[in-house]
């Protein structure tokens, strides 16, 4: 309810955007950090955030992490456009970004120099800039036990299924299977587990059979 007032007067919106934010920045004001944020944000007591990361976490979206979970020096989190989610067990790397909106399941190893970012600048005009246009948001999901690679980039609407690994460098830009391996740019699939089977089939194989089940 406080959520809808306060989006139904954009003058007072504005104002409370200025308290958090200074204008034309991401990193919220110390006191919002300090004050604020403990009391909102859900983090566990085993929860760990290396002193170089960089928490651009604000109060009106959803910060979550869950136990034994690690945020490496120099990665950034930002909540701004939507909330960020990580679960129990996991590893932000070194150097990665975290742009929410972003759920990250259990035992999830997130290495070196990652982006996964759920937002997207529009460019629906060619006279204003680009940074002046709307922003989109589509949720990524990385679900429980997965392998991302160092320098891997996630785009926004991807889901990365559970058990999954994708190699390093790799541009993901369509949702991966569960069990599946995949590499390259755009990512494709290298091979895949087969659980009734108990068999890792081929990219060919794994190709065909996801191609079946969307038809």
């Amino acid at each position: 309810m406080m959520k809808s007032y306060i989006d139904a007067r954009p003058a007072l919106k504005r104002f409370i955007h200025w308290l958090l934010v200074p204008a034309n920045e991401a990193r919220p004001r110390r006191w919002v950090s300090w004050v604020l944020n403990p009391f909102v944000h859900e983090r566990h007591v085993s929860a760990r955030i290396r002193s170089r990361a960089r928490l651009d976490v604000l109060p009106f979206n959803p910060f979550k992490m869950g136990a034994n979970s690690l945020i490496e020096d120099f990665s950034v989190v930002n909540n701004g456009v939507g909330g960020v989610v990580i679960g129990k067990n996991c590893l932000l790397g070194i150097g990665s970004t975290v742009i929410g909106p972003v759920s990250i399941g259990d035992n999830v190893i997130i290495a070196q120099h990652v982006v996964l970012s759920g937002m997207n600048h529009e460019y629906k005009s060619v006279v204003t800039p680009i940074r002046d246009q709307s922003v989109t948001t589509a949720e990524i999901v990385i679900e429980a036990d997965c392998w991302i690679g160092a320098n891997v980039t996630i785009t926004a609407g991807v889901t990365i299924g559970r058990h999954s690994v994708v190699a390093g460098g790799s541009v993901v830009v369509y949702d991966v299977p569960a069990y599946t391996v995949v590499g390259g740019n755009p990512a494709r699939i290298l091979k895949q587990y087969e659980p009734e089977s108990g068999q890792w089939m081929s990219a060919t194989a794994a190709a065909t059979l996801l191609a079946s089940v969307h038809e």
